[in-house]
């Protein structure tokens, strides 16, 4: 039998995208390849109806969107300390629940961790939020538990957690010549985490940086969330959303908020939901809009427009330009703009609760902005122009320092 290496994996299991790094006896941390050369994999999971076959990261994606029939999964993190986690799933004629779903693809992380290191890992420090669930202790320490669960009921045998804004830091220290204090940004797809630390090439050597945690807050807010405001702003009002019937009423919204919400489209096309559906038809004037909707929950089409949403989302804030959603594939020419100043318009009132939070943080750590050496920006959603702007007017004259967006938690958990 292969004994294991020596060493510390890092698992950055993220609501949409995951990592892992490996740290050796002599603290050297590197990425591990995920799917062929990339180290970050999308935290997605697809079920082929087809063959019975299962697909992880891009080739989940690529599978649901290439139009084989099957159930894709993706934001299984935003599930940990819900209700939900051990709801069941029919999948491929079998019952299945999200808490094994997220066993299921830890599974395969630790199948390619066990490949690259040619043996399987034995030592895991894991990831996990300031908070899993905003103001509720009790949930978020149960949301630990399950992930804690999943990771052991597939072979990991010593694991123990880090927050991931900390994490972050850790990693960012290796840069560093001298001492300094640091606000961390983690923006991910289902959080929102702030740490001020201080970090510098003296302190890395030590056992216990507790002192060196200043504050760390964080908000149930992220990228997913992003995208859930700008399809409701964008796309849905193409389907019925705040469309008026013949009462001016609003066309009932539940339906519009679920198809803009990755982990709960799937639910929208069981039998019951689909009625629910069928069964608003009287509330709208415009039947096309109706037959619009049905047509994307009919053909499961949620996560196709789901995705051409975040990926707008990036081209828009990337090029600072605007750029056209193809819509084509529910509906021959059906096609929605989104701007730059669309972004900004929609995200306002989020990011502003995000920057709060930055803010919190800085002031539960009893330094001014002054003191502050750089902000550390980590996580894709980081990334994201009118985040930045915001970030940066609250806090003038701080320098952003851009990480690895996908890496730098894993590298530094690996640290750890």
């Amino acid at each position: 039998m292969t004994s294991s290496p020596q060493g510390t994996l890092g698992i950055d299991f993220g609501t949409s995208n995951s990592a892992i790094a490996w740290a050796d006896k002599q603290g050297v941390a590197r990425l591990l390849p995920l799917e062929g050369q990339a180290s970050a994999m999308p935290t997605a999971v697809f079920y082929n109806a087809e063959d019975l076959s299962t697909h992880f990261g891009r080739d989940a994606v690529a599978q649901y969107l290439g139009g084989t029939t099957g159930r894709l999964m993706r934001s299984l993190k935003s599930l940990l300390g819900s209700p939900l986690l051990q709801e069941t799933t029919l999948i491929n004629h079998r019952q299945i629940s999200f808490q094994d779903i997220i066993a299921i693809f830890l599974a395969t992380l630790r199948e390619r961790a066990t490949a690259s290191l040619g043996a399987p890992p034995k030592r895991v420090v894991m990831g996990r939020p300031v908070h899993f669930v905003d103001d509720d202790p009790e949930r978020d320490a149960l949301a630990q538990r399950s992930l804690l669960q999943a990771a052991q009921s597939v072979g990991f045998e010593d694991v123990t957690f880090q927050l991931e804004p900390i994490a972050a830091a850790l990693d960012y220290e290796r840069r560093l010549q001298t001492e300094t204090i640091v606000l961390v940004v983690d923006i991910g797809g289902g959080t929102s985490d702030f740490t001020v630390v201080r970090l510098g090439p003296q302190r890395m050597a030590r056992a216990d940086r507790a002192a060196d945690i200043l504050a760390t807050t964080g908000v149930h807010i992220g990228g997913t969330d992003f995208d859930q405001k700008l399809s409701l702003e964008q796309v849905m009002p193409m389907l019925g959303y705040r469309h008026l019937g013949p009462q001016q009423r609003e066309v009932p919204s539940r339906v519009f908020f679920d198809l803009s919400t990755w982990h709960l489209i799937n639910w929208l096309y069981q039998s019951r939901a689909l009625s629910q559906a069928r069964d608003l038809r009287s509330n709208y004037s415009d039947p096309h809009l109706h037959q619009r909707l049905m047509k994307v929950l009919n053909h499961r089409l949620g996560h196709h427009m789901a995705h051409e949403l975040e990926q707008a989302k990036i081209r828009c804030s990337n090029l600072n330009d605007s750029t056209t959603l193809d819509l084509s594939f529910v509906e021959k020419g059906f096609a929605v703009e989104l701007a730059p100043s669309d972004m900004r318009a929609h995200l306002d009132a989020l990011l502003k609760r995000v920057v709060a939070c930055a803010r919190d943080c800085v002031q539960h750590a009893g330094v001014g902005d002054a003191a502050l050496g750089a902000i550390y920006l980590t996580g894709g959603s980081s990334a994201l122009r009118p985040f930045q702007a915001a970030l940066q007017a609250e806090f003038a004259g701080v320098a952003l320092v851009e990480g690895d967006l996908f890496g730098g938690v894993a590298a530094g958990l690996a640290y750890s």
